[in-house]
């Protein structure tokens, strides 16, 4: 069975089938040395955007016009050879690729209605008015057909813009990056179905191949995904370099793998974004080094390689394709804005959200450079409706990132919450403390460091606070050894690498004093810290129990609340949140606070938040449960032991929280429970929440 999948090399080099002359001719030759070329692409991803935004314009607009005018049809400094290719192709896929990351596969599953709809209506609408318009301009119905799949699949080129604005998790956003996956599959299917039918060669067995094989690699993408890559991080996820070329493997090994069922390598790049974003936090730093990589480098390197292909003098050269082209712009644009329009007025949502719609929707590349090259390849088209849709992918992507930058501050000043754990937070309400202003973080031991930092910039940087790392070495009132000295920077600088990874304000501290939990004590007074985290072992000693370990004597001094974390798996794994209430010892504002920070996790983490609440039948239980429905979490009261109940109840990759606290003499300042609840679950991560009494 012949495959119908069409080589991003062939996609790219469509500039070739315009007329010879351009303004090319105005230099001999274009630079061929592979230094200069690099050193005139950065030097336009530098200049480009800077010139075009004091003009009030998206940079990646510059980036796209700055391609038009070094390219083979502009002045002929740059020739799309194959290493332009190579940089666009990954820039593509890049592309693609972030938008499956900001893709939540739990928003999608919980709001599967809107991206299905608008992926229909802004698939089916194109392909109408683009089918009828092709039939009037006198071409062959599967001619038609063909042209019209060019208007109905979308690349996501403002995706830049929704990122610098912050909008990419409101409804309008989410439900166009899902609708991204339907309109690219289904144009692609017409792709192959246009062309069997051509050949005279659509058969059963085309059909009986390509649905299954599509089914198949979608769930095992979704599902194998997310299991190797816990497995991986899970055993390598000390080295930070072998989790980031894991990514880009599963990037480029997903993407080429769709290529081998007959499917745009796009597609694949998308559904591998969806799939890794379930074991990356999305404010880690790991995550923030890929979005890093591809919006930097990659992605402009596409738009600028996009630009390469327009010729601006087809116009002048062939006058009677201006009705051409007007017509196919037009369509395109019209059939866009009324699949946004439609399907806004549908869900109930503001004229704002119709535009960003609009505007991400429409912008044409990938998809509409495979299909257009193939139906001019097998003849169903001619030269002049190659260079209007080439036209077409110009206006497009020139106006795609304009109308998102023009209307989606407007979605920013008024938000929506995009799932129910955002909606029932509650940290944008002016009366509840938000803490995670300035964390606390005492680093030791190498082993645990990571966790504890990665679950401070998790709660910090949703609420753009700073990390405070601190070590402490002890005063034995001698001169401190050098290596000491040496180990305290060490922690300190890989904490500050860390951070900085993640793109949030760091103050490391080094200090000396007479011991190590007075050290941390007197810093959270001196650094106005308002949260402390730090590491637990699981496990109190007899004589720790009576005279006191460095745990018990910081949860009961401290003047802030302290998150006790135990994090034998690697933090990245969770797939699971259970917080369990497990007493009343805790009041309803600890609890609050608490929730709030199982439901960032749960956000960050892409895991379900599951609520355990233990009942005795109080007047505090009726009050808790009140909070907690609501919050709208999925709840569940039951009673018995809790250590019995709870190690039924956990799951693998689970991560517990708990609200414990006591101050009894001879027993751990947490408490009996979380010691034996960790004893019978060794392998599972718990962070135990105390607060001042």
């Amino acid at each position: 069975m012949a495959i119908v999948f069409l080589s991003l090399d062939r996609v790219l080099r469509v500039g070739q089938l315009v007329w010879p002359f351009s303004l090319a001719q105005l230099f001999d030759e274009p630079i061929t040395d592979p230094v200069a070329v690099f050193l005139t692409i950065l030097a336009i991803m530098l200049v480009a955007p800077l010139l075009v935004e004091r003009l009030r314009l998206p940079g990646i607009i510059g980036l796209i016009l700055a391609g038009v005018v070094v390219g083979p049809h502009g002045l002929g400094i740059l020739e799309r050879d194959s290493t332009i290719v190579l940089l666009g192709t990954v820039g593509l896929l890049f592309l693609m690729f972030l938008g499956g990351l900001e893709t939540s596969l739990d928003d999608l599953k919980r709001n599967a209605d809107k991206p299905i709809i608008f992926g229909l209506a802004t698939f089916l609408v194109p392909m109408v008015l683009g089918t009828g318009m092709g039939l009037v301009l006198g071409y062959s119905f599967w001619a038609s057909v063909l042209i019209a799949s060019c208007f109905a699949s979308h690349t996501l080129v403002a995706l830049p813009v929704l990122n610098k604005l912050g909008i990419m998790r409101h409804p309008a956003s989410t439900a166009t990056l899902g609708a991204t996956l339907i309109t690219n599959v289904l144009a692609l299917l017409v792709l192959a179905v246009v062309v069997r039918a051509d050949e005279g060669d659509l058969t059963l067995g085309f059909w009986f191949f390509l649905i299954p094989s599509l089914i198949i690699y979608t769930f095992a993408v979704l599902w194998g995904v997310p299991k190797l890559g816990r497995w991986f991080f899970k055993k390598f996820g000390q080295d930070e370099g072998a989790e980031f070329t894991f990514v880009l493997a599963a990037l480029f090994v997903v993407s080429y793998l769709a290529s081998l069922i007959e499917i745009e390598p796009i597609v694949g790049a998308f559904l591998a974004g969806v799939a890794i974003t379930q074991i990356i936090p999305r404010l880690s730093p790991l995550m923030n080094r890929v979005q890093f990589i591809g919006n930097t480098l990659f992605v402009p390197i596409f738009l600028i390689s996009v630009g390469m292909l327009v010729d601006p003098l087809i116009l002048v050269r062939e006058p009677e394709s201006l009705l051409i082209v007007t017509v196919i712009v037009l369509i395109e644009l019209v059939s866009k804005f009324i699949a946004a329009w439609g399907t806004t007025r549908w869900f109930g949502w503001g004229f704002p959200s119709t535009m960003v719609m609009f505007g991400l929707s429409v912008a044409q590349a990938a998809s509409t450079l495979a299909a257009i090259t193939i139906a001019y390849d097998i003849g169903l088209v001619d030269e002049v409706v190659v260079n209007a849709i080439i036209m077409m992918i110009l206006v497009s992507c020139v106006m795609s990132p304009w109308v998102v930058a023009r209307w989606g501050p407007q979605l920013q000043r008024q938000p929506e919450p995009t799932n129910k754990t955002e909606a029932a937070s509650g940290t944008d309400k002016p009366d509840e403390p938000v803490l995670g202003k300035r964390i606390l973080v005492p680093v030791a031991n190498p082993n645990t460091e990571d966790n504890l930092l990665q679950l401070a910039i998790i709660l910090t940087k949703r609420v753009k606070g700073t990390l405070l790392p601190l070590h402490v070495l002890l005063d034995h009132k001698q001169p401190i050894v050098e290596s000491s000295k040496t180990n305290q920077q060490r922690l300190l600088d890989t904490a500050e690498n860390i951070a900085a990874a993640a793109a949030i304000p760091v103050e490391t501290i080094g200090r000396l004093d007479d011991s190590i939990e007075w050290g941390i004590l007197r810093s959270i007074q001196e650094r106005n810290a308002d949260l402390l985290i730090c590491g637990w072992k699981g496990f109190s000693t007899y004589r720790e129990n009576f005279f006191g370990s460095v745990i018990d004597t910081i949860v009961r001094s401290a003047p802030i609340p302290v998150l006790v974390s135990r994090f034998p798996q690697p933090i990245e794994n969770t797939e699971d949140i259970l917080f369990a209430i497990t007493g009343r010892q805790a009041n309803i504002s600890q609890i609050k606070a608490t929730l709030t920070i199982a439901q960032a996790l749960a956000e960050e983490l892409k895991a379900p938040l599951r609520v355990l609440q233990f009942v005795v039948n109080s007047p505090h239980d009726s009050q808790v449960r009140g909070l907690l429905e609501q919050a709208k979490v999925n709840l569940q009261s039951i009673r018995g032991n809790p250590v019995r109940r709870i190690t039924e109840v956990l799951e693998p990759n689970s991560l517990l929280i708990l609200i414990e606290s006591t101050y009894r003499v001879g027993q751990p300042a947490l408490g009996r429970e979380p010691e034996a609840i960790t004893r019978a679950n060794w392998e599972t991560n718990i962070i135990i929440a105390n607060f001042p009494s």
